[in-house]
């Protein structure tokens, strides 16, 4: 990891130690569900990384950080809402999925303005190996901040997420993992930098890159 990018990291966790050890939970047994992983052998993995496990727990947060090239931000996941998700996300950041990958996808229109990322190759090919079920109660919203598991349909959740640095006016079909709690002014950067397309809807202009992402 370069240094500027090092520095950031830990200027974050820094910051942030304070604000998140009144989250922890208390010593007690936490709700567990069953989780369902189908391997998908057509779509193999584009990372070497195993199944999770099919426990999960369904109780309490946990904060995901991030140092891209553009700069930190943090994600809060909250296990309630959607712990499949939640538990998948935080492995694959366990098995440095998420190291060294590119966002392929930027968009800012008057429909989306997301974040696309977790796709290895390219948009919407290189994932996991496995697939799992949608959390979703129908009526999602997607503000500014949210991060939510993007899919190819239902039932189809794998590594692909988006995170909204405006809005999404999109149906309530994406599991909602959790918001960014610090470091929105990363995306504003990103979106300041461009889009190749007319549209506002592809590859941004200037690469985005996830350099290090871990779990606490």
């Amino acid at each position: 990891m370069k240094l500027p990018a090092l520095l950031a990291a830990v200027l974050v966790a820094t910051t942030l130690t304070t604000t998140t050890a009144s989250a922890t939970p208390a010593p007690h047994p936490r709700p567990v569900v069953k989780c369902e992983f189908t391997p998908t052998p057509e779509n193999p993995a584009a990372k070497p990384v195993r199944i999770p496990s099919a426990n999960a727990r369904a109780k309490g947060t946990v904060d995901v950080y991030f140092v891209t090239n553009y700069g930190p931000f943090v994600v809060r996941m909250d296990r309630a809402n959607a712990p499949c998700g939640v538990h998948n996300f935080v492995h694959l950041v366990k098995s440095r999925f998420y190291d060294a990958t590119q966002c392929f996808r930027l968009t800012n229109s008057a429909r989306l303005g997301v974040l696309q990322c977790g796709d290895i190759y390219r948009q919407e090919e290189g994932g996991p190996g496995y697939k799992f079920p949608d959390e979703v109660t129908g009526k999602e919203t997607y503000p500014r901040g949210t991060v939510a598991y993007g899919n190819q349909g239902p039932g189809t959740n794998g590594s692909e997420f988006f995170v909204v640095h405006s809005f999404a006016h999109i149906a309530p079909n994406y599991t909602v993992l959790g918001h960014v709690i610090a470091g929105m002014s990363t995306f504003d950067r990103m979106v300041a930098a461009g889009i190749a397309d007319p549209d506002q809807d592809g590859p941004p202009v200037h690469p985005i890159r996830i350099l290090k992402v871990w779990a606490r």
